[in-house]
């Protein structure tokens, strides 16, 4: 069907990149691009493997200064297959590629329902014959340690005598992203390789600094007819089999290529290479193991149920298909963060920024398991984000902005603005706003969840810890009578510094502020509500006393939020700089989403000027519904009423270049759930950021997972007014015209399969037949008690 697939029709050499990353196939565990089995790393194409939290750190030098940088591994590449032509006397032709031979047809199909990757070529030899290449591709859903690729040769007119070289290329470097050229990109050494019969090839390498040892195995089969000969093909870095094949006309020949992949970090081996090599040759044939991979993949479609008619159902769905291949259930018993570029590229080096924000609230009602899992992550590296707090003279936890394989901070000291080719200083690990991230992604989880278990244990040691950082970083001003949060970097990321200063950072960003403040009120709530014995055993081990819990109260409700001109301000003096003339850099440059880099290269600096990259303020109301907005405000002392947020809303619509997939979301975000007619064009553009690569070259570097995940969570909760509040279902629905209809289905505290359809100006929500009890429906008038097998119907105003 056609609302389940994802199709290219022809050949195009300047959209191979953007293909390749879009028909990406992964299990949580590891992923493959969707790169052609015959091509090599270039222009053009760029195969890539990643596993899940494989890392290697290296250095290299860069003007003159010595830089060191933690990468996600492009391991070796499992995919190579080729094919060329014989002649009578064994004289061998080119090698088969849409990029050298003119194919007659060519045809890529994503199947999303199966996780099945279909290309289809036609080549026509000298006598004007057709030559048929049809190419099924999969990685395993059901054991993430396994991937398959199928190839059928189909002749017409006479027979053909073809050589189809199968092998393991090892001869790979990270090299996804033209900036990082400068840049160390060898990261595997150690290689052995070897055959072991039955046209079974193995290869083994390791990382060169974190020493992960990799091992892939491929047994290569054949059907429809005995090989004429198979030779090994064994060198340092690749192994292999050359096969000689006859296709004779009506009789279809099939070769598959069976490969299993294990890295010493995988639980329950001793040797990756054994276990590899046993994997592969113990495997199922190809039908048995799609088989199997389409029964994985359709119990996952069953927990995540989506159903929004027409194109944006279709991308939506394209959406979910790359969240669950990068945090599938394999993910929960990874040591491993939510990359913000999935498993489907090099860009920001594979690292995990705060992009949970924005993938959490989906899985913690469909896979709440995965999302423990990542937290798991963050909860493992709080004593690292302890010791950094230490370092740099403050309490409790600082977690990086860009964190990696052992919790120590990754954000790169220098950056390359590609349009001057100039080096600059990059102060964004200054973004201390991540901390408010994970207690926040912690909260919301076990509302969603009601794990209280993991709540009271290290939920809420992350919690209690990030309270602590930000009480050791706010300072009273006593002129101003409030405190302070001074040198940090908020979401917009254009603001580093201010102008002409050499200390970088700014004080009091709202955004920072207003999170902070929650932050220590969701610790306070916590502190005291903890079982007694629970709370003596915590509040001792961490040596936390009253005094300290009251000063994070003091701070909770005397964080200073600057505002100018009846808005909310940035930061503190934002409304002091300069007004940027956006017409005219529209017209000069028309596309202007990577603003900072456009004004280096002139010589200026975005610094100076009111203009944002992506959501920085209105961040606050993508996190918080309006009523806990107005609360959290009002204990600070401030009145932002509907007035005065609407406005802030339009003041900084006007002043955002909207250089981050993330930033189209937020507006969209929070102009429906404020009624605005332009919601509409900024959630559009949610959607086809990746799809169109509306950054211009961005997307073949990777997907933008938490603006992916963020549009299945626009219609999960933007639209419903969604919430999960203690230990009840919050809705207050705010529906777009664009999309009138749609169907989900979520899991909630042991009920499975609750579903919320909206059709006709009805929501509706339905609770399953089950043993579980009722769930309580708090709706903006009312309150209501749906049993299990009862549902309620909530008819919506007019807009």
């Amino acid at each position: 069907m056609p609302e389940w697939t994802w199709e290219y029709r022809g050949y195009d050499a300047a959209a191979e990149r953007l293909r390749e990353v879009l028909c990406t196939l992964g299990n949580g565990y590891t992923a493959t691009r969707g790169a052609a089995p015959e091509s090599r790393a270039g222009v053009v194409h760029y195969p890539g493997t990643y596993v899940a939290g494989c890392y290697d750190r290296l250095r290299s030098a860069v003007t003159g200064r010595e830089v060191e940088n933690e990468d996600l591994v492009n391991l070796p590449n499992w995919l190579p297959l080729r094919l060329r032509p014989l002649a009578e006397d064994g004289t061998a032709g080119a090698w088969l590629s849409p990029d050298t031979c003119a194919p007659l047809d060519y045809r890529q199909v994503l199947d999303m329902r199966t996780g099945i990757l279909t290309r289809t070529v036609g080549y026509r030899d000298r006598d004007g014959h057709r030559l048929g290449v049809e190419q099924h591709r999969l990685v395993h859903m059901g054991d993430p340690h396994l991937a398959a690729l199928r190839t059928v040769l189909t002749a017409e007119g006479r027979p053909r005598r073809i050589e189809v070289e199968s092998a393991l290329d090892g001869d790979v470097r990270n090299a996804n992203v033209r900036r990082y050229e400068g840049l160390d990109e060898r990261h595997l050494t150690g290689f052995g390789s070897g055959e072991g019969g039955s046209g079974t090839a193995w290869l083994r390498c390791r990382t060169r600094t974190s020493d992960i040892r990799i091992a892939l195995a491929a047994q290569t089969r054949v059907t429809g007819a005995e090989p004429m000969s198979c030779r090994p093909r064994v060198g340092r870095r690749r192994a292999g089999h050359a096969l000689t094949l006859l296709v004779e006309p009506g009789r279809p020949v099939v070769v598959d290529k069976i490969v299993a992949l294990h890295t010493s970090r995988d639980l329950a081996i001793a040797d990756p290479l054994r276990a590899a090599v046993e994997r592969a040759t113990t495997a199922g044939d190809f039908p048995e193991l799609r088989a199997a991979h389409a029964g994985a993949w359709a119990r996952l479609w069953r927990r995540a149920e989506l159903d929004v008619p027409g194109e944006p159902g279709r991308i939506l769905r394209l959406h979910l298909f790359h969240v669950l291949q990068t945090l599938s259930p394999h993910t929960a018993d990874l040591d491993v963060g939510v990359p913000a570029r999935g498993l489907h590229g090099e860009a920001y080096r594979g690292h995990v920024f705060w992009d949970e924000l924005f993938v959490l609230p989906y899985l913690n009602l469909h896979f709440p398991e995965v999302s423990r899992g990542l937290l798991a992550y963050r909860h493992r590296r709080l004593p690292q984000a302890c010791r950094a707090a230490r370092q740099a003279g403050h309490r409790g936890a600082m977690y990086p902005w860009q964190s990696g394989s052992d919790g120590r901070e990754e954000t790169p000291r220098l950056h390359l603005n590609p349009l001057s080719d100039h080096w600059l200083p990059d102060h964004s690990w200054l973004q201390h706003h991540v901390n408010s991230a994970v207690a926040y992604d912690v909260w919301q989880y076990c509302e969603a969840s009601g794990d209280t278990e993991f709540l009271h244990t290290k939920g809420a040691e992350m919690i209690l810890q990030i309270a602590r950082f930000w009480g050791s970083l706010a300072d009273l001003d006593t002129a101003l009578g409030r405190y302070r949060i001074r040198g940090v970097v908020g979401p917009d990321e254009y603001h580093d510094a201010y102008p002409g200063s050499s200390r970088p950072g700014l004080d009091d960003n709202a955004y920072t502020n207003v999170t902070a403040a929650w932050v220590l009120g969701r610790a306070l709530d916590l502190a005291r509500g903890l079982p007694v014995w629970r709370r003596q055993e915590l509040l001792e081990r961490l040596a936390l006393d009253d005094a300290e819990l009251g000063r994070w109260e003091e701070i909770s409700r005397r964080l200073y939020v600057p505002f100018h001109a009846g808005v909310i301000s940035q930061f503190d003096r934002y409304g002091e700089l300069a007004e940027l003339d956006w017409d005219a850099y529209r017209a000069t440059y028309r596309n202007i989403r990577r603003l900072d880099r456009i004004l280096e290269a002139e010589g200026d600096s975005v610094n100076r000027y009111q203009a944002s990259k992506q959501a920085d303020v209105l961040m606050l109301g993508y996190l918080f519904a309006p009523d806990e907005l107005t609360a959290l405000f009002r204990t600070l002392g401030y009145t932002v009423d509907d007035t005065v947020w609407r406005r802030t809303v339009d003041y900084y619509l006007k002043r955002t270049s909207h250089g981050s997939t993330l930033s189209s979301l937020v507006h969209g975000w929070v102009l429906a759930r404020t009624k605005r007619s332009a919601a509409w064009e900024y959630c559009l553009q949610a959607l086809e950021s990746d799809v169109a690569d509306i950054q211009g070259g961005t997307t073949p570097e990777g997907i933008h997972l938490g603006a992916m995940a963020g549009t299945l969570d626009l219609v999960q909760r933007g639209l419903t007014g969604l919430r999960t509040h203690d230990g009840s279902l919050h809705l207050d629905p705010a529906p777009l015209p664009e999309m009138p209809a749609f169907r989900f289905s979520l899991r909630y505290r042991g009920h499975w399969g609750v579903t919320l359809r909206l059709d006709r100006g009805r929501l509706r929500i339905a609770v399953p037949d089950s043993d579980h009890g009722p769930i309580r429906l708090v709706l903006p008038d009312r309150t209501v008690t749906l049993a299990p097998g009862q549902s309620h119907a909530l008819r919506l105003p007019r807009r």
